[in-house]
């Protein structure tokens, strides 16, 4: 199969207003990401609250990304659980509604071995048959991580195309990669490791921060490729607000900001709080110096 996307993508929010999905801001704000050189959208992922959304507010989030995007950028859709079959049926539906592709997190509290893993994607992709996967390994979250063996025998499976690695581990990225096909696509899941994951080989990064910075760190992408100094430049001026949305749950303090340039409320969905005071003030102002900077350049 052929690469899906290649540079930044969005692990777009979702906004809520008074409980409900917001969804002409949602469509707003894709629109502006999709303006802005954004190369895919990532629609109920982790940074998405997918796990909060019904059944019903999915479909509601894919239909508006599938329209936004109008087949000129892809649409992948988190679809993973814990539960094979759920993911399958999950996976189906979205398949359904228009999505390019879905993102496949690993089964997380009950967790599985590594043969259960190979089992569990395995029976995912056959069930597929053409739909591409992205595999997505992020054990902060889950609780468990996919060995670069495990990896290696996945991507053997046509349709699992990529994994997004939000390990932090550039060590088993260089090692993952020596054992799989070169069409096989690495994305970053951390955007404060971006440049050293792209330097070592990866294909892109689906971003939190691009959220709100979309055609910024695009353009970090690109001048990895063409300008490396050039690219370290413009990763040090982005680090500082990239560093300060770190250091909130994601996406806490993300849909602050995104709220912030006039994409829906800041709300979220229990059991996620929003911050306040000084906290906000902080990561507004870190955003504002960056766009002052970056339009001083």
């Amino acid at each position: 199969m052929t690469l899906l996307f290649e540079g930044v993508s969005a692990a777009v929010t979702t906004p809520f207003k008074n409980g409900e999905i917001d969804l002409e801001s949602l469509k707003n704000h894709l629109q502006f990401l999709k303006d802005n050189d954004i190369q895919a959208f990532i629609i109920n992922g982790t940074t998405g609250e997918g796990s909060t959304l019904t059944d019903v507010e999915k479909r509601q989030t894919i239909k508006t990304a599938v329209e936004v995007a109008n087949k000129e950028i892809p649409v992948i859709a988190g679809t993973g659980s814990n539960d094979t079959q759920a993911s399958i049926d999950n996976s189906l539906e979205a398949k359904k509604l228009g999505v390019d592709g879905v993102l496949m997190i690993t089964p997380y509290y009950n967790k599985t071995t590594q043969e259960g893993a190979i089992a569990h994607f395995t029976a995912i992709a056959e069930a597929l048959v053409d739909l591409p996967i992205i595999l997505y390994d992020v054990p902060a979250r889950t609780g468990m991580s996919l060995e670069a063996d495990t990896v290696a025998q996945l991507a053997k499976i046509p349709n699992i195309v990529g994994l997004k690695d939000a390990t932090g581990d550039l060590a088993n990225l260089t090692r993952m990669q020596n054992l799989v096909d070169e069409d096989f696509a690495f994305y970053g899941g951390n955007d404060d490791t971006a440049l050293p994951f792209y330097a070592a080989g990866g294909r892109g990064l689906i971003s939190v921060v691009a959220n709100v910075l979309p055609s910024e760190h695009q353009k970090l992408y690109e001048l990895t490729q063409t300008d490396p100094k050039e690219a370290v430049k413009l990763n040090n001026l982005l680090f500082p607000f990239t560093d300060a949305i770190g250091a909130e749950l994601n996406p806490i303090s993300i849909k602050a900001v995104v709220s912030h340039i006039g994409f829906g409320e800041y709300e979220l969905r229990l059991p996620l709080v929003g911050l306040e005071g000084q906290v906000i003030t902080h990561l507004i102002d870190s955003y504002q110096s960056l766009k002052e900077g970056i339009n001083h350049l």
